[in-house]
């Protein structure tokens, strides 16, 4: 099975996470099919603490890959953040 999910990037005590996708059998950090995007949770200041590319996620989805709990809460999260700025 395909899945989107976070592979661990970044050094010790300094978590960066890349939002790929993958296949389910391989290991968190292993090789992966494509880059979607990333997480930065120590982000400070004017650094975006994530990024995502909204339209391969969904065609991923919709070609039956499975987002983990935190990247589908990313996806969603994306998705108004969007939406805002086009009702602005």
């Amino acid at each position: 099975m395909v899945t989107i999910r976070l592979a661990r990037a970044g050094s010790k005590k300094r978590p960066f996470y890349h939002v790929v996708v993958s296949d389910s059998k391989r290991p968190r950090d292993g090789a992966f099919i494509e880059r979607l995007g990333f997480l930065n949770p120590v982000a400070a200041g004017q650094e975006a603490p994530y990024k995502l590319d909204l339209e391969r996620s969904k065609r991923w989805i919709e070609k039956g890959a499975q987002p983990s709990e935190r990247v589908a809460k990313l996806i969603r999260d994306a998705e108004r953040a969007q939406q805002q700025s086009v009702a602005q």
